[in-house]
């Protein structure tokens, strides 16, 4: 692989593997999906890309700090979605921090999510505006 291309060959990125180093210690990231996704995923032991993960060559993840931000944008008026919780560290070097959204470092995930790097699924229901309510997260930052 070329450093500034990712793997598929698609888009520029930073060099492979790149994080920054705030970064770099965020033992949590976090999906949300639909339930029908999650549970496809529990019967396969993976959660595959779909939608704009398949487009886009990688799984879309976010921060704890992130991912209000994330349902408002991407997730209003989706009824039956679920907030996984996902630990950093069985990723291993598929899981990268690129810029995205205003620049942010966001974590993007080339490969499918194992099932056994979920901690917990949580049903997010959708406030009066159809926004998916999201409760208070941990980044699982060690400091």
């Amino acid at each position: 692989m070329k450093i500034g291309t990712n793997s598929l060959n698609r888009k520029p990125c930073g060099p492979p593997f790149a994080v920054a180093p705030d970064k770099a210690m965020h033992a949590l990231i976090y999906k949300i999906c639909t339930a029908a996704h999650w549970e496809a995923a529990q019967a396969t032991g993976h959660l595959a890309a779909t939608g704009i993960d398949a487009t886009d060559g990688y799984m879309h993840f976010s921060a704890a700090s992130q991912v209000q931000e994330t349902a408002k944008r991407h997730f209003c008026g989706q009824p039956g979605l679920v907030l996984l919780t996902v630990a950093t560290q069985p990723l291993g070097r598929a899981l990268t921090w690129e810029p995205s959204r205003g620049g942010a470092l966001f974590p993007h995930l080339y490969g499918p999510l194992p099932v056994a790097a979920v901690q917990s699924a949580m049903p997010l229901p959708l406030d009066a505006h159809g926004v998916p309510r999201i409760p208070a997260l941990d980044d699982g930052v060690h400091r």
